[in-house]
């Protein structure tokens, strides 16, 4: 994550989303990796080429991901989200 703009790869917040929502889209990774505006063809490509290595899958006739093989395969299943944030690990409160 880059600590001064407050942002994370879009990669990360795809995976996130897709293990912890099991769906993805360019808006939620928007949000989720607090990305400015204007960068919604960049996350598309993103997306694109997670779906062509197979991290995600496309859900038809809709511009959606899910998990796709690579990460269901994943032995990563033990893991523990209990200490996951509901907003985002990320996400600082700009009030404080």
């Amino acid at each position: 994550m880059c600590r001064e703009t407050k942002r994370e790869p879009a990669w990360v917040a795809a995976i996130r989303l897709a293990m912890l929502e099991g769906r993805v889209d360019v808006d939620g990774v928007m949000a989720e990796a607090n990305l400015a505006a204007g960068r919604e063809r960049t996350v598309r490509d993103v997306l694109s080429t997670m779906a062509s290595r197979d991290l995600l899958a496309p859900v038809d006739g809709d511009d959606a991901y899910v998990p796709g093989p690579v990460l269901l395969d994943s032995d990563r299943f033990d893991l523990d989200f209990e200490k996951a944030s509901d907003g985002g690990a990320h996400r600082w409160n700009s009030a404080v």
